[in-house]
């Protein structure tokens, strides 16, 4: 029994990291007020700039840098317009989109086709003499175990932490974050910013760890989904992590499902992750209560000191 659970257990975390990464970065935005709906192009250019570095120069630490730097130019893009100028935050974010998807095709068109040959990494060796874990730890990529590490710090960051209880204060009521002395603007900039990174993290882990290729669809509205998982988590930290490897488990079973040749079209079966998400996302959503409660307040909002 455990011989077949394993593969799946390990199939759905690797699925499911890229949207840890993305709806963790997307969470610590929203608390502060910020929604930014552009997380599917920050993943995209953080995807192929990952690729295209790690092609050039074989080092998966210069990829995952170059994915966070390109990711956080756009992420700066759309502060510099949603939060200085003050524009409307889904316009923009859906602009940030469309974007980021073209310039990544633009920046990817001789690299369609390429693959990256990954080598073992010597962690991954040593994780897999860890007794019980071994047989685990030992079959993933040390970005999944970092992913873990994500969680922590932004659990820890949110609910334990001053600084985190200061971004909420500003998501909720950022006039009297201001008139406490918080520099509001500044805050959501930051809050921004690590959404971006987050995001160039989930794509570079797409492009060279996921799938080691580039090709043009490949974040296949992750991005999204990493949108809608903040909301189905209703903006809490864990319910944001299990919902990751819930998407991710739908992804795997589907492709499980279509291997064991159910009779159903493999397109259905393609969109089985998403059907799961709107799902839980409708049913999470006709609980009016619990969506007032959690939301943050100030969430699309445009601040200005004057109110």
């Amino acid at each position: 029994m455990m011989n077949q659970f394993l593969p799946i257990l390990i199939a759905t975390l690797v699925a499911g990291t890229p949207l840890v990464y993305s709806a963790l970065g997307e969470l610590v935005a929203e608390r502060s007020g910020v929604l930014n709906m552009g997380v599917e192009g920050m993943m995209v250019i953080g995807a192929v700039v990952a690729f295209i570095v790690m092609m050039t120069t074989g080092s998966l630490f210069l990829a995952i840098i170059a994915a966070m730097l390109a990711a956080m130019l756009l992420a700066l893009m759309f502060a510099v317009l949603a939060v200085s100028f003050r524009a409307n935050q889904v316009a923009v974010g859906l602009a940030l989109t469309i974007f980021g998807t073209s310039l990544g095709s633009y920046l990817g068109k001789s690299y369609v086709g390429m693959a990256i040959v990954m080598e073992p990494s010597v962690l991954t060796a040593y994780a897999a003499r860890i007794p019980l874990l071994g047989s685990v730890l030992g079959q993933l990529h040390p970005l999944v175990w970092l992913s873990w590490v994500l969680f922590a710090g932004v659990w820890f960051f949110l609910q334990r932490s001053r600084a985190g209880l200061i971004l909420k204060a500003v998501g909720e009521a950022p006039l009297s974050a201001h008139a406490l002395g918080y520099r509001v603007s500044a805050i959501r900039y930051l809050a921004t910013l690590f959404g971006g990174a987050m995001a160039g993290v989930a794509g570079a882990y797409i492009s060279i760890v996921y799938t080691s290729l580039w090709t043009e669809g490949l974040i296949a509205g992750r991005g999204w989904i990493a949108v809608a998982l903040v909301v189905f988590a209703t903006w809490r930290p864990v319910r944001c992590f299990l919902g990751a490897y819930l998407f991710g488990g739908a992804t795997i079973a589907q492709l499980f499902a279509q291997s064991a040749g159910i009779g159903l079209p493999s397109e259905l079966m393609s969109a089985l992750p998403y059907l799961v998400t709107i799902i839980v996302l409708v049913l999470i959503s006709r609980n009016a209560a619990l969506m007032r409660l959690n939301i943050p307040a100030s969430l699309g909002k445009p601040f200005t000191a004057e109110g």
